[in-house]
């Protein structure tokens, strides 16, 4: 008498996989075939849109930094740009190429993340080291106009906090380097951030192409990648993808050409679409967004060194004074602490605003009662419907293909448990 074989459930996780967050996946399995894939998220969740219900508009700009840890500004951008809609603030137009140019630094700052992580995960242990060499340089950038180097509240309600700096912090003498290595790494520190940013510009494509050559021909990256978890157009739709995971579907729907927001419609740029829409057209696609991000970063940094210019509303309901002024007048001084205290109200109504983050649609749904905090607040997470898919993606595919799956999927879960 033959002796029937159950299906084996193994708990992938709880664990932390690489950059992505805390994820528990029960799998079936028949043999080291997958027959289903449970996801069990809430491990990271923080209650951030009730959390934001408690307090006045202006002081969860922050909050949205820390949902998708390394999309830090493009979240910001959706917020405010929410705000404003419900003000009617018109934002001048500097301080809209900055938040372009810093929206496009983040998508490669995410895709350099997903890229080292991915590979690591994959088995590509260079690339991971190789990424991480250029993500500092962009991290740079953050502290440089923030402050910080990940969660910056650089976007506000009317503009940006700050203009651009006109010099670039620079290494110090160590004990740890030469002199020679001291210059060699301040060479490009000499003039402005506008400066240091066109010169990462100049010099990217290279190392955008020094990633290519270790895994786009891999023979080993292909046959991890080729042909795994292929999604059509036609369900990449249905189950609402987003971003890279729908563009690498072969669907060229982009926010920034489809509906146009801050002056996207005013930069040159295309948008790479797969053909297979498996995991290795999806690589393909997100390569091809950093070389485009890059054209833009390129054409910004044109603009803003020829055209200087406010880069803040001046609608004193929702700017703070300018920081001089603090200094001797009482009136600003008071002005500055019931801003950042109370806040402002917005009219009743509703409104929604999304934007094109790196890892797809990043929206923000508020409804507001006409106080100064909202009565309620949605966010639209991309990776939410991305991690719904891992049961019909991984069906039928390997163990170890688990991983593969989840690499490309580019999840963070501090936007999907919230």
């Amino acid at each position: 008498m033959t002796k029937k074989i159950k299906n084996l459930n193994l708990n992938f996780g709880p664990q932390h996989p690489a950059a992505h967050g805390v994820l528990r996946l029960i799998l079936e399995l028949d043999g080291e075939v997958v027959e289903r894939a449970d996801p069990h998220i809430g491990l990271l969740h923080r209650g951030t849109e009730k959390l934001a219900e408690s307090k006045p508009y202006n002081q969860s700009i922050g909050y949205m930094d820390r949902l998708d840890y390394v999309s830090m500004m493009c979240n910001e951008h959706a917020y405010v740009m929410g705000i404003e809609k419900m003000l009617g603030l018109k934002v001048p137009e500097r301080a809209e190429y900055i938040r372009v140019m810093f929206d496009e630094i983040t998508r490669i700052m995410n895709h350099l993340m997903w890229l080292g992580t991915h590979a690591l995960d994959v088995g590509a242990m260079s690339v991971f080291l190789y990424a991480f060499r250029e993500r500092e340089t962009l991290i740079d950038c953050y502290e440089a106009v923030s402050g910080s180097r990940m969660h910056a509240t650089y976007y506000r309600p009317g503009g940006v906090y700050r203009d651009l700096p006109d010099k670039m912090p620079q290494y110090l003498d160590s004990k740890l380097r030469s002199d020679k290595k001291l210059k060699e790494i301040n060479e490009n520190r000499q003039g402005s951030l506008l400066d240091f940013i066109e010169d990462f510009a100049n010099k990217f494509p290279k190392s955008i192409q020094q990633y290519s050559d270790l895994l786009t021909d891999n023979r080993i990256w292909k046959q991890r990648l080729v042909n795994i978890a292929i999604v059509s157009p036609e369900r990449a739709k249905q189950m609402g993808f987003t971003g890279a995971m729908l563009r690498g579907s072969g669907v060229e729907w982009d926010i920034r050409k489809n509906e146009p927001y801050s002056v996207y419609d005013k930069l040159e740029f295309d948008v790479p679409v797969g053909v297979t829409g498996d995991c290795y057209d999806r690589y393909l696609v997100r390569m091809e967004e950093m070389r485009q991000s890059t054209k833009i970063i390129s054409q910004c940094v044109a603009w803003l060194k020829s055209n200087p210019g406010p880069v803040m509303s001046d609608d004193h309901k929702v700017t703070p004074p300018n920081r001089e002024d603090m200094k001797d007048d009482m009136e600003s001084l008071i002005h500055h602490f019931k801003l950042f205290t109370e806040g402002f109200c917005l009219p009743e109504g509703e409104s929604y605003t999304a934007v094109e983050a790196p890892k797809g649609e990043f929206g923000v749904y508020i409804v507001s009662d006409g106080a100064n905090k909202p009565y309620r607040i949605k966010i639209r997470a991309p990776g939410f419907p991305h991690l719904a898919s891992m049961d019909e993606m991984s069906k039928g595919h390997m163990l170890s293909d688990v991983v593969t799956i989840i690499g490309t999927q580019d999840i963070v879960f501090g936007e999907v448990d919230r």
